[in-house]
């Protein structure tokens, strides 16, 4: 069973006429019972973004974002 899952999630920053800021570009995981993970990588490559979706925080762009099946 899938505890954390992701599908094509998406997100774009839009401020105006400024241009959009892509932080989530079709991303895709899976996390299964048991497993141990974590978000790894450098400043702005959207771990924070990613978490916030998950946590329902923030609504994605496009795509899907599930915790146990939620």
């Amino acid at each position: 069973m899938a505890v954390l899952k992701t599908e094509n999630l998406t997100k774009i920053f839009k401020k105006g006429w400024k241009e959009a800021k892509v932080a989530l570009d079709g991303l895709s995981i899976e996390v299964q019972e048991g497993e141990i993970f974590g978000f790894l990588g450098p400043n702005g490559a959207g771990k924070t973004t990613t978490i916030k979706i998950l946590l329902r925080l923030l609504k994605p762009t496009s795509g899907r974002a599930e915790i146990l099946d939620k």
